[in-house]
């Protein structure tokens, strides 16, 4: 009988050969709470929100972190994770306006089966923390409308079999958004190319969650993935910054 250990690290070995988290093409990764009611486009704040004060700083950002968003980003994607070691964290896009930073909805989603790490290494099963462009965009099936260059392949983006929680992996990679992490922004999310190394991994996206942790992408629902791709603008120079609560307020 394979116990539950050995079926992760196979798990592990088989999907780095396609993706998320180690290499090129693909590999689903999630198992979300159920998505949030709230259809408001992304970047947009629900009424209520809107009656509010808009945060002059990003919030839960400290510091360390905020200095590393550029001058220029007027869009920014924050993926805080509940903890060091745990797969669920929340995603919300954040618009900066004349009087602020304006924030869409919460959004569900999952990071890597491990949690996060500050030194991201090739099959740790932990994502990144940074922040990091967001530059280009792809997937199995037609492009949605983003105004981020997308490259479709049936074939590249392969989600085969099933995840650490048995959940299928089907669909994960009908739409990708590429995390510029150790990649080549302006190419394709299938690009080969490392910088820092094969060493320190690869491959790390937004892409349709599945239901489970990640190998070390970040996952939300398809609605969600859809929206999202829909209102990132390159002109707005969008980034992600993404970490554990502990790590982002830094």
């Amino acid at each position: 009988m394979i116990t539950h250990r050995a079926r992760v690290a196979l798990l592990a070995a088989s999907l780095l050969l396609t993706g998320c988290g180690g290499g090129a093409a693909a590999s689903p990764d999630h198992n979300a709470p159920a998505p949030a009611t709230t259809s408001a486009a992304p970047g947009t704040p629900a009424p209520e929100a809107a009656a509010r004060t808009v945060p002059r700083q990003l919030p839960g950002l400290g510091p360390k972190t905020r200095s590393a968003v550029p001058a220029a980003a007027r869009q920014v994607v924050v993926v805080t994770g509940r903890g060091p070691d745990s797969p669920l964290s929340e995603v919300v896009l954040h618009r900066r306006t004349g009087t602020g930073w304006q924030p869409g909805p919460v959004w569900p989603a999952h990071n890597a089966l491990r949690g996060w790490t500050d030194h991201h290494r090739a099959g740790d099963l932990r994502t990144p923390i940074g922040v990091y462009g967001l530059s280009d965009a792809g997937g199995r099936l037609p492009d949605p409308g983003t105004r981020l260059p997308y490259d479709r392949s049936t074939g590249g983006f392969r989600s085969p079999g099933t995840g650490f929680e048995g959940e299928s992996l089907a669909g994960s990679f009908d739409h990708v958004i590429a995390i510029d992490y150790n990649r080549e922004p302006g190419t394709s999310p299938l690009d080969w190319t490392r910088p820092l190394g094969a060493g320190r991994g690869g491959g790390i996206w937004i892409h349709v969650d599945h239901g489970g942790p990640t190998h070390g992408c970040v996952s939300i629902a398809e609605r969600h993935m859809k929206d999202l791709l829909r209102a990132l603008d390159p002109a707005l120079h969008p980034v992600v910054v993404m970490g554990d609560h502990a790590s982002l307020a830094r």
